[in-house]
């Protein structure tokens, strides 16, 4: 049965709208692309984890985009046998056509983009001072030489959450778990314990926590937005301490921060993961065994409506197995 105009559904699963019944000539609003992409990538390899691993989104995804595909064209384009996965001849039909088309589709966007002088990809890219100074630019550095067409456009801010002062593609953010309008997916969440430098410990030896805290500067990290004290005050509250959580001195990151810590100037609640090095080669050390989670982490965040540029997916999904390998190794 023939496709018509008033039959046809978008990508979201409903029918658009048009003048008289009939669709504008150039905005051919029904087509899918995303779902024919899916088709495509499944039907080159005959394989729905090869498809999904190519385009760096799931394989449920992938499924869907493609039965919603099949939905729209009102037979089976793909189909499991025992030998696997095999193309139906609506699927054989379509294949050629959707190849040919995203082949001169691309050929020409990449002539263009010659022509205007573009040459690369560029993604507009934010990260926290502390974590781009601790892990990410290793991270950068091997996403570029894994993906040399894809250029980077890094700024960084210091505060919680999302940066306001300037658009950007893809963020690492510092900020507390929550639900809004962006796809969070975590790093990691952030324990913390009181560190100092080795000679203040030696000084202080044979003092409980709370004594300790009491006779030492407190450190902060400035978190804009955010109470002064807000993380010492939450460790506090977690212990039972009576510390001068509201004193002390701040610096602009957690970075600066460690370093001042480490001339032997007071006391930082450290990061322990971040920070393991400084504390396997004794430049700080934790006097006590009270650790805690601050309530904060690290979380990289995209838009939605982002999600299917191949440019973005691809640095999502490269930057999350990066870290599923074990966050603790992120900075080598």
């Amino acid at each position: 049965m023939p496709l018509r105009a008033s039959d046809a559904v978008d990508e979201t699963g409903t029918r658009p709208k048009f003048q008289n019944g009939e669709p504008p000539d150039a905005a051919r609003l029904w087509l899918p692309l995303n779902a024919l992409r899916a088709f495509e990538a499944v039907a080159r390899r005959l394989s729905f984890t090869g498809a999904a691993a190519s385009l760096h989104i799931s394989q449920s995804a992938l499924s869907r985009h493609v039965s919603r595909l099949e939905e729209l064209l009102g037979c089976k384009l793909l189909e499991r046998r025992s030998q696997g996965l095999v193309l139906t001849p609506a699927g054989a039909a379509l294949l050629p056509v959707v190849t040919r088309s995203f082949d001169g589709l691309e050929s020409t966007m990449q002539a263009l983009r010659r022509k205007a002088g573009v040459s690369q990809r560029m993604l507009r890219v934010h990260m926290p001072p502390t974590f781009l100074q601790v892990v990410g630019m290793s991270l950068l550095r091997e996403f570029r030489l894994a993906f040399p067409d894809v250029s980077i456009d890094l700024f960084s801010t210091n505060g919680v959450g999302l940066p306001r002062a300037a658009a950007c593609d893809i963020a690492v953010v510092f900020d507390r778990p929550k639900l809004d309008d962006v796809v969070r997916d975590p790093l990691w969440l952030i324990s913390q314990t009181p560190a100092c430098a080795p000679e203040i410990a030696e000084r202080c030896s044979g003092m409980d926590l709370q004594t300790f805290l009491r006779s030492n500067e407190l450190l902060h990290t400035r978190l804009e937005g955010e109470p002064f004290g807000v993380l010492w005050s939450a460790f506090a509250r977690h212990f039972d301490l009576d510390i001068p959580a509201e004193r002390g001195l701040t610096l602009d990151s957690e970075a600066l921060t460690v370093e001042w810590a480490m001339t032997g100037n007071g006391v930082i609640l450290l990061d322990v993961e971040m920070f393991a090095r400084e504390l396997a080669d004794g430049r700080l050390v934790t006097p006590f065994e009270a650790t805690c989670q601050s309530g904060f982490g690290y979380y990289l965040t995209v838009h939605p409506d982002d999600m299917s540029d191949p440019a973005i997916a691809l640095f999502r999904s490269w930057v999350i197995q990066r870290f599923a390998r074990g966050h603790a190794n992120a900075s080598g």
